[in-house]
């Protein structure tokens, strides 16, 4: 598993990606990229953030799997 500092590198390298070559994408996240947790103490690990890469990660994926289907369809 990758340490906690490289999953943030890389959520932060994806969500970038995503803002800025898919905006229509990014505005449909529910999310700021600096959100403020709501409970006291948060417990954000190497498991939640590694679940967190993978569902970017699919979103972006499925997104460009329905693009490439809505472009080619006549």
């Amino acid at each position: 598993m990758k340490d906690l500092h490289n999953m943030l590198k890389e959520i932060t390298e994806l969500t970038t990606d995503i803002e800025t070559n898919y905006p229509e994408l990014y505005r449909s996240l529910e999310e700021i990229p600096m959100t403020i947790p709501t409970n006291e103490n948060p417990n954000v690990d190497k498991v939640v953030m590694q679940d967190y890469l993978e569902s970017l990660k699919q979103l972006l994926e499925h997104y460009l799997k329905e693009e490439k289907v809505r472009v080619s369809k006549p």
